[in-house]
Parts: C-alpha cells; structure tokens; sequence
C-alpha cells in the first residue's frame, strides 16, 4: 500500500466521521435552504470542533 493510497483512505475516514458526528448533532435535518447545507458541509469538514462543542448552525 503506497503513501498516495494510505493518504485517501485516512481522507475516506475523515469523511466518514465527519459525517456520522455531523448527523449526531443534526446538522443534516432541514436542509431545504442554503444556511443549513453550508452549516451541514462545515460540520462534516471541521467535526473534530463539533466534537469540542462549537455550534457550526448558520441561521
């Protein structure tokens, strides 16, 4: 397994837990509307400030 492969899969993680911490704080719920999407994208991108108690909700 070389580095570039080791390196996507750490990435495929990433966004894999991302997304479980985004759904366990509700950032997926209502996502008609921009605010909540773009709040959804941060979550899932920046979950480990989630996980710290940062409200990434944009209203």
């Amino acid at each position: 397994m070389g580095s570039d492969s080791l390196s996507s899969l750490a990435g495929i993680i990433y966004l894999i837990i991302g997304l479980i911490v985004a759904s366990g704080h509700a950032y997926f719920t209502n996502l008609k509307q921009v605010m909540p999407v773009l709040s959804a994208i941060l979550a899932v991108l920046a979950w480990p400030l989630v996980l710290l108690g940062l409200d990434l909700h944009f209203k």
